[in-house]
Parts: structure tokens; C-alpha cells; sequence
């Protein structure tokens, strides 16, 4: 045989060889391997070269959360790319808030090539055709951040929900003793009934404070229809609180929500630190009312590593190869199909002064000269952070 000859059955060998290592490795893939430096990624090089096609991503909107192109589209780009895909083998859509929108956006990834759709449906409804169109079609489709009722996706990935109800609820505890709060008459507050996060993170907190309500220790004045509209929540708050002045703390399941209310009542001129409220997401504003002492925390939910874990489980899906079992580390439920949904579940954290430093701000997720900016400062020493 010529030499030559050999020479390439070596280098296909080797190829082989080399292959299979990437891809032993991306097998050793677990739900705890994404890190701030997105170096994981790279381990799945080999399935994104075995691959085909496209992965359509279908973001919500920006209207009442800012998170979807401050992170969530530059995260997954940069998980993209770190495993090797290309800028024309991913698409990256914003519905805007538009059902019509995220429905046509599908179809048009779709046709474009897409053999793997990762969405976060604004609603069931929107996010239940689009999976029945994509399955008609042989398309699979992950669930992103929220899950979709009743419908026919694959998988799902988000932060473990119910554990971000678990710690408002706690935080909330735990700050009703650190304010000294007498007699506890809380208003739980949700978030909007389509969406089904706002059941889960329900199911947590309410799972907490459930006993103090039983013993009579806290007393649950009210629980209005829920929101994720900040204007529709103030003004849902100062019903209830014109009508039950008795009102001295509030849970509510975003940093957005609680600032609409902590607004409210500083127009009352209500001292920091008596007036408990909770949240979620750890925007700008929340830190900055968790600092001045109008907030108990907030749950951070780091998105670079749903990012990743939604791009990673893409990227096996386009190779249509089965993810490890290591990743896909729990099950939530459907409850109108009725069937439990193989799940990805990152860890959320709840942030308070003490440890904010070692958080967002170490993490990068706020900068932290905004953060301290102008009378913020002297709270920001306070907590330890650089500005």
C-alpha cells in the first residue's frame, strides 16, 4: 500500500479517534458544568460539526423585562459561538410582545432551515401552536424560561421555579424579624395568571408562609388577581391598601412589581426598613431598593447558564443525539397535558447586602457604578462593594 495511503487512513482514524473524545466529553456534559466563562461550551464542538441545520431562537419581548436583550440574546450568541457554530447556523428573533409575531417568527426559522427551535412563549396558547406547527414538521422545540401548557415540546430549561417562590418566601421570613415587624399583615401578590412561572413561584412562597398563616402568627389579608404590569400592580396595591391599612409588608414576585409599590409608599413617607417587600431578577432598581432597605432581596437567576444549558441541549438535539442524563437533572409538570417534562433546572440565589458583592455585582450582572451612583454610595460601602 503507498504510504500516502496509509498517511490518510491514519489521519481518518485520528479523526475518528478525536471525535469521539469530543463527544465522550460532551456526554460528561451535567447541569453543574456552565460557568461565568462559558469555557463548557467548547466540549461540544464535535456534535455541532455532526449537526444539521439551524437553531431558531424565539425570545418574548422587552416590554416588561429588559433581560431578553440585555443577556439572554447576547448570552446564547456567545454559547453559540464558543461551541463553534456559526453566525448563519443560529437566528435570534424578539416577538416584541406580539403572539402573531413569535408565531410567524417560528415559521419563518422554520423555513429557513431550523431543525431545532429553543422558545420562551408569552403565552400557552402562542407557545402551543407553535410547537404543534413544529412538530407536524419534525421539529423539535425546547422550552426557554417558561413552560408551555399543554404543549408538545421536547424539553425544558429554566431555573428551578419553584425554589424561587421557596426563597421570596423565606426572604420575606427572614426580613419580618430583621425589621422587627409587628403583627404581620402581608398581601401576597402574583404574578400574571398566563403565565405558568407565576404558579410555580406561588406554589414556593405560599408553601412557606402557609404555617406562620395557620398558627395566626402571620395573618394573609388579601391575594388579588395577579400582574406583571408594575402600573396595574401599584394601582392593584393601593386598592387593597385604602382598603386594609393594616397592610405592613407585601410579597411580590418581581423586582419591577415591588418597585411600583416601594414608589407608592414613599409618597406615604414610609421609613426604610418597616415596610417589608420582596422580588425577583435583580435589576438595577431592585438592588438598588434591597441597598436602601425598602426591599427584603431579590432572587438572581444567573441567565448565562440558561444560556447555555438551552444552547448546549440545542446543540445535542441538531445532532439528534440523546443529552446525558447529568444535565437533564429533573422533570416539571404540564399540568393541562398532564404529563411531566424532561427539565434542565439551574439554581437561583437569593441577594441581600451581605452578599451582593459576591453575586451580581462579582458576576457582572450590574455595573456597579450605576449601581452606586449619586446617594447610593454610602449604601454601597456599607455592603462591601467596590464602586
Amino acid at each position: 500500500m503507498h504510504v500516502r495511503a496509509l498517511e490518510s487512513i491514519g489521519l481518518v482514524i485520528a479523526l475518528t479517534v478525536l471525535s469521539g473524545v469530543f463527544a465522550q466529553t460532551a456526554q460528561d456534559l451535567t447541569v453543574n458544568s456552565f460557568t461565568a466563562d462559558f469555557s463548557a461550551m467548547a466540549q461540544l464542538k464535535a456534535l455541532v460539526a455532526q449537526g444539521q441545520g439551524k437553531i431558531g431562537i424565539l425570545l418574548p419581548e422587552t416590554t416588561t423585562s429588559a433581560r431578553y436583550t440585555s443577556f439572554d440574546a447576547p448570552y446564547l450568541k456567545k454559547a453559540f459561538e464558543m461551541a463553534g457554530l456559526t453566525p448563519d447556523q443560529y437566528i435570534i428573533t424578539n416577538a416584541q410582545g406580539s403572539e402573531s409575531s413569535e408565531l410567524t417568527q417560528a415559521q419563518a426559522d422554520i423555513s429557513q432551515g431550523a431543525t431545532v427551535l429553543v422558545m420562551d412563549p408569552i403565552s400557552s396558547g402562542v407557545g402551543a401552536s407553535i410547537e404543534s406547527y413544529a412538530k407536524s414538521r419534525g421539529i423539535p422545540v425546547i422550552d426557554y424560561d417558561r413552560l408551555t401548557l399543554g404543549g408538545s415540546r421536547s424539553y425544558y430549561v429554566s431555573f428551578n421555579n419553584v425554589e424561587v417562590g421557596k426563597l421570596i418566601g423565606q426572604g420575606m421570613v427572614d426580613c419580618l424579624s430583621a425589621w422587627n415587624v409587628q403583627k404581620p399583615n402581608l398581601l401576597i401578590m402574583r404574578g400574571a395568571a398566563t403565565d405558568n412561572n407565576a404558579t410555580l413561584f406561588a406554589e414556593g412562597y405560599d408553601g412557606v408562609l402557609q404555617p406562620s398563616f395557620a398558627s395566626g402568627a402571620y395573618v394573609k389579608v388579601g391575594e388579588p388577581a395577579g400582574t406583571w404590569d408594575p402600573s396595574v400592580a401599584r394601582t392593584t396595591f393601593e386598592e387593597q391598601y385604602t382598603a386594609h391599612q393594616n397592610i405592613n409588608a407585601v410579597v411580590t414576585p418581581n423586582d419591577d412589581n415591588a418597585n411600583a409599590i416601594i414608589s407608592y409608599l414613599k409618597t406615604l413617607n414610609v421609613p426604610a426598613k418597616t415596610f417589608p417587600t420582596t422580588g425577583q431578577d435583580a435589576t438595577l432598581t431592585g438592588l438598588q431598593n434591597v441597598l436602601s432597605g425598602y426591599q427584603c432581596g431579590t432572587v438572581y437567576k444567573p441567565i448565562y447558564l440558561e444560556a447555555q444549558a438551552a444552547a448546549a441541549l440545542a446543540i445535542f438535539l441538531r445532532a439528534n443525539v440523546t443529552p446525558p442524563a447529568a444535565m437533564v437533572n429533573g422533570t416539571t409538570k404540564d399540568s393541562q397535558a398532564n404529563i411531566d417534562v424532561p427539565s434542565v433546572l439551574m439554581t437561583p440565589i437569593w441577594v441581600t447586602p451581605s452578599n451582593m458583592a459576591a453575586t451580581v455585582v462579582k458576576d457582572g450582572f450590574v455595573d456597579s457604578t450605576k449601581l452606586c451612583a449619586g446617594s447610593m454610595a454610602q449604601q454601597c460601602q456599607a455592603a462591601g462593594i467596590a464602586n
